[in-house]
């Protein structure tokens, strides 16, 4: 068996020393249904065409091709393990989403201090397998190398840290396990992928949001009767599938002026380039930006043809109200949702309000005309979305 732990010359040859160096490492060869093979050639063929990958990139494209194709694996190993969690089912979870830097992570880490709620832990989406009780998580390897690639993540690349920080033992995003069927717009973001991007557009997420279902299915064996905290963004690209997936999702969609939020996600995303690419970055930081405002606005005006049908499961959140008065905020979503919400969660939450751990690190910055756009021009391109929410 031939495992490269090191990049391969031209990555669209390399898909069987990819799936050898995941059985090497986890000594089980089962992948699932085999929907995912597809976009894993794209996405080879894609590394071998649109960027200009330093030698640290072409590590961290591999590595990031291992991780996401292991934890596949390993979810199939663990379904294995626990055949009954395939009995488990996902009752009316609650997922944020909206457009992308609208207050989605905020929100979701907030509810989140409530135990009610079970989520999606940074660690176990590398590594799906029912989640053991917390006291035990530091004694896992697996926790302990999620911390480790965290730290040489903020190493790397410290504004992230400022933008948006990942922690190993918090709730963290649905696309870290959509991408493991490798048809997800995450895998845009890392680098430049011009012609998986246009390949993707033609697809159907369904087999995504299939896996992320038997991935939750194995995540919460052990408590198959706590309620779901999910949150993504992109889901407001595939409401239809989300929908199709979980009948009874309870949506809340938050909103904010899209010539402060496009910017600030362009920002978010080139920090990636400056550490895996080389060359045409003014091109690459225009092109970013343009491509994000066309395609969240597309997303915005899909979501919404999507919500006619669903006029009972979405509800609306406002950026600037959340922030003005998050507990007001969180009241209405608990009345939303149909749960109680009891003194002292409510004291939790105002709590991590005042300890505000997002910015301790610092104040993400951003300047819209860095990236060749105004603000005319974008709220021009969501001028739909803007005019039906008072944007």
């Amino acid at each position: 068996m031939t495992s490269l732990a090191t990049p391969p010359k031209q990555f669209h040859q390399s898909i069987q020393q990819l799936h050898d160096r995941v059985i090497d490492a986890l000594g089980a060869d089962d992948f699932g249904p085999q929907d995912y093979l597809e976009g894993l050639n794209v996405l080879l063929l894609s590394l071998d065409y649109d960027p200009q990958l330093t030698e640290k990139g072409r590590q961290i494209a591999w590595d990031e091709l291992f991780a996401a194709l292991y934890a596949r694996a390993h979810t199939y190993q663990q379904m294995a393990k626990y055949p009954d969690c395939e009995k488990n089912q996902i009752i009316s979870p609650v997922v944020i989403t909206g457009l992308p830097r609208s207050g989605t992570t905020a929100l979701h880490k907030l509810l989140a201090v409530d135990p009610r709620f079970q989520g999606l832990q940074t660690w176990l989406i590398g590594n799906p397998m029912p989640r053991p009780p917390v006291e035990d998580w530091q004694h896992y390897d697996a926790f302990q190398k999620t911390l480790a690639k965290l730290e040489q993540r903020y190493k790397d690349v410290p504004e992230k840290k400022m933008a948006h920080q990942m922690v190993a033992d918090e709730v963290d995003e649905c696309c870290l396990i959509l991408r493991q069927d490798f048809r997800s717009n995450i895998w845009t973001y890392l680098w430049s992928a011009a012609s998986y991007d246009v390949w993707l557009q033609t697809q159907s997420e369904l087999s995504s949001y299939q896996h992320l279902y038997r991935a939750m299915q194995v995540m919460g064996h052990n408590t198959p009767s706590q309620r779901w905290l999910l949150k993504n963004p992109g889901h407001i690209q595939h409401l239809d599938t989300l929908f199709a997936v979980f009948p009874d999702a309870k949506v809340i969609q938050t909103h904010r002026d899209p010539a402060k939020a496009i910017p600030s996600l362009a920002q978010l995303l080139i920090h990636n380039h400056k550490l895996v690419e080389e060359g045409r970055f003014e091109l690459r930081t225009q092109m970013m930006a343009i491509r994000e405002m066309e395609k969240w606005a597309d997303a915005c005006d899909k979501a919404d043809n999507v919500r006619a049908k669903y006029p009972t499961q979405i509800l609306d959140i406002y950026h600037r109200d959340f922030h003005a008065s998050p507990i007001e905020t969180v009241q209405r979503i608990y009345k939303f949702i149909d749960e109680p919400l009891d003194e002292l969660t409510q004291m939790a939450m105002q709590q991590r309000i005042i300890d505000d751990p997002e910015r301790k690190h610092g104040k993400h910055q951003y300047n819209i005309s860095d990236f060749g756009l105004s603000e005319q021009q974008v709220r021009q391109r969501f001028a739909n979305y803007i005019g039906r929410y008072n944007l």
